[in-house]
């Protein structure tokens, strides 16, 4: 049995849902189908999602929004009216959307939610209907019905332990199941998201619910590069890599691929692969629990802008008991997540995403030097992370300073490094202006 998730790009319009339908119908094996709201159907559109925020914001600011909600009826509409389906379809559409702005309460990050999700859950019961006008017996499915139960942190959402024993009976349903990624239910009956990309998260909690023999997952590429094709040119395409692998290098910017949605595939063990829904024989990338070790060490490397450093130096730091549990304590305080935390005996850095410091930023200094005592405080902003990830890495010697010349060589300043203690990763951060010179070096010296 699989499970197959597909993404904006694969369902952005009529002809791309027509090549959803016949690969699935192509393998009685793939019965649940995971759907994400329709995506740019060229390099100049917007998508459905980014619609239904507009449409969110306006109605909360209490402005016109009817000129908002026609153009995200209208992106269904096309699709309706392409696909030959029944006008039903679409007034089921409007009336949905009509009533979550109706019954939108008080709770302005639970109503976002709502209008959010409305891009996958419609998207579902059009691709359904789309399945059925095609001869195929299939059923659009509610998250929440089917015990999709989420934590009530809205538009952040984690899935809660017990919804993998109801999910499980997904099953044994006849038919192919439809069902829309990205939102479920909290234990109080509200709508809640993933983070943004969460229909990739949504597939792999069904895979482990399910006992799926394997989650495939298609996109707009044929496989995972071994660097962005969008930013360095003749990138190796990856054929086989490990979970660990994939969680580093989605975490720092492989948009292919969720890096949260790694975590319930590892717990159940299932193999994900990463397949093109324009070319679906082709191989794709396979993603699975260990991989033979053999030639290049390095898997792949990735690169993320956006990141913050705050770096903390005070003398005799290493004989302060509970420094570090203090400052993270600080940042725990505020509700904000760090990423790394390299360390010195007399110095501290945390390195955590910019947007994560907005509002917040002049608060967590006042306490650092209120509460800490630092006889320095640096914040930089604007840095980017790129991540040298392989599970090689660890046999071989000499990687980190294969890294080091090829950044120096290209006159890119290292700002920060790290290395996870699993040996798989080395974290280096330059300025953001750098990102593409310090991918170009790198690129070289470990893939020519």
């Amino acid at each position: 049995m699989k499970v197959v998730k597909f993404g904006g790009s694969s369902v952005a319009n009529a002809d791309q849902i027509s090549k959803v339908v016949e690969i699935v119908r192509a393998d009685l094996d793939r019965k649940i189908v995971v759907v994400s709201a329709p995506g740019k159907r060229h390099r100049d559109d917007t998508k459905v999602t980014d619609l239904l925020i507009t449409l969110a914001r306006r109605v909360l600011e209490g402005e016109a929004y009817e000129h908002s909600l026609e153009q995200v009826v209208d992106r269904y509409g096309e699709i309706q009216r392409e696909l030959g389906l029944s006008d039903d379809v679409l007034d089921e559409v409007r009336e949905d959307l009509e009533n979550r702005i109706a019954n939108r309460g008080s709770h302005e990050a639970q109503f976002m939610d709502t209008m959010k999700a409305a891009g996958e859950d419609n998207n579902a019961k059009v691709i359904a209907a789309a399945f059925n006008h095609a001869g195929c017996s299939a059923e659009y499915v509610n998250p929440g019905e089917a015990g999709m139960l989420l934590s009530d942190e809205f538009g952040n959402a984690e899935v809660l332990p017990q919804s993998y024993g109801a999910l499980a009976a997904l099953r044994d349903r006849d038919g192919i199941v439809i069902f829309p990624g990205f939102f479920g239910e909290t234990r109080g009956g509200e709508l809640a998201t993933f983070p943004r990309g969460g229909s990739d998260i949504t597939g792999a909690i069904l895979s482990a619910a399910v006992k799926a023999d394997v989650y495939e997952n298609f996109t707009d590429v044929d496989s995972v590069y071994a660097m962005d094709p969008r930013l360095v040119d003749h990138a190796p395409a990856i054929d086989r890599m490990t979970y660990r692998e994939m969680r580093e290098l989605a975490y720092a910017g492989f948009g292919v691929f969720h890096d949260e949605a790694i975590v319930p595939a590892v717990h159940a063990e299932i193999p994900i692969c990463i397949k093109n829904t324009n070319r679906p024989n082709a191989p794709g990338t396979l993603v699975v629990p260990t991989r033979e070790i053999s030639g290049a060490q390095v898997a792949g490397i990735s690169s993320a802008e956006g990141f913050s450093a705050i770096y903390i130096d005070k003398y005799m730091m290493n004989r302060e008991v509970g420094f570090g549990r203090h400052l993270l304590q600080i940042f725990e305080d505020e509700q904000i997540s760090y990423e790394h935390t390299p360390s010195g005996i007399d110095n501290m850095s945390v390195i955590l995403h910019s947007q994560q410091l907005v509002g917040k930023e002049a608060k967590v200094l006042e306490r650092i030097q209120s509460e800490l005592i630092p006889d320095a405080i640096n914040v930089e902003h604007g840095l980017a992370l790129l991540m040298v990830v392989g599970e090689g890495m660890r046999y071989a010697v000499g990687m980190a300073a294969k890294a080091t010349h090829a950044l120096a060589d290209a006159g890119v300043n290292i700002e920060m490094v790290n290395q996870g203690a699993s040996e798989i990763s080395m974290m280096f951060a330059v300025k953001a202006e750098d990102r593409k010179k310090a991918l170009s070096s790198l690129g070289e010296v470990f893939f020519g």
